[in-house]
Parts: C-alpha cells; structure tokens; sequence
C-alpha cells in the first residue's frame, strides 16, 4: 500500500511529521482526539517483513490512548517493528535506533490490583512518562517499561527489560536490566 495513504490518515488523526518521513510496510499509527503525536524529520518506519533482517513479528504499532497522552520522536529516528504506546508520554530524543520488535510502554496495560481488574477499572491503570535520550540504540526485542528515562547515547542490548533512570553513555542489559558497561563520553 502507497505510503502516502497512511500519511494522510495520519493528517486526519492530529499526527504532526516533518519532512523525509519514510514508511516501509503497512505502520499503525493512531493519535487519540486530545493527544498529541509529533515525528519528527527524516524517520524511518519499518513494519514490512523484508524491512529488517533481524525478523520483525509484527508491524510497528504507535498509539496515543488517552486524551492529553504525548509521544514525541525526534529527527533522524529509525523504528523496525516495534510497539510505541502511551496512556502519559513517551520522548525518543534524535538519531536514536529502535530495533526489531522492541516495546516501549508508559503504562501496565491493566490494573496491578485483582479487584480492579475484575472491575475493568481503566482509572486504576498505571503510567509514568519514559524518557529516552539522544543517539541511543535499543536492541531487538527488548522492554522499555514504565516510568524509565535513559541518558543520551545508551544502548540497550537484545531482549533487555529495562526499568529505572539510566545516565549517559552507558550499555544496558539482562532481566532486569543493569548497566553492563559505560562508554567514553
């Protein structure tokens, strides 16, 4: 399908993209009335299977829930695959890698409690804001949960479940997820 299709239903829901936006593959991509969703110049979004080597499962999927949530990408990222969705706000700083199948999630999905799940009881879902810096790499199929914020130039490696606030220049890895490594700044 014509990528310029999906920028114009982007236009529709409040999307906001700068220039050099390239779609690759069938993305979804949908802003709730009252949220916003800025991408900024010259991103890439990967969501077609022959998009990335690395073996995508899915489409990359980026969703605004809640009237008032952000998610805000700045220039020259790049996304395989991966699921970006926020009930608060998500910022991906510029020039930052997002591989293949990697999750980034502001919330639980559900409510921790029993007696509130029970009750499909939305308000008691939790979010926090993630914030990831700039020139950072997060490896395939990892997690970025809730409440997270990584320094600039981080890398998160394969299959991490990162949760917590990470400084610059550090190499993050395992379950859960430590800093391994720091980089010369």
């Amino acid at each position: 399908m014509n990528s310029n299709w999906f920028k114009v239903v982007m236009k529709a829901t409040g999307t906001q993209y700068g220039k050099g936006l390239l779609l690759k593959g069938m993305p979804v991509i949908f802003n709730k009335r009252g949220a916003t969703l800025k991408i900024g110049r010259d991103c890439i979004i990967n969501s077609g299977f022959l998009s990335n080597l690395v073996g995508l499962y899915s489409r990359t999927i980026i969703v605004t829930r809640l009237p008032g949530a952000q998610i805000t990408i700045g220039d020259n990222v790049g996304i395989s695959g991966a699921t970006i969705y926020a009930r608060s706000s998500i910022t991906i700083g510029d020039n930052t890698m997002i591989g293949g199948n990697a999750k980034i999630l502001d919330n639980d999905f559900h409510p921790i409690e029993a007696e509130a799940r029970l009750r499909d009881d939305k308000d008691k879902i939790r979010a926090k804001p993630i914030v990831i810096g700039k020139n950072c790499f997060i490896g395939c199929n990892s997690i970025i949960l809730k409440g997270t914020v990584l320094g600039d130039n981080c890398v998160v490696g394969a299959g991490a479940v990162v949760s917590g606030t990470f400084e610059d220049n550090c190499v993050i890895a395992g379950n859960p997820a430590q800093v391994i490594k720091r980089l010369d700044g």
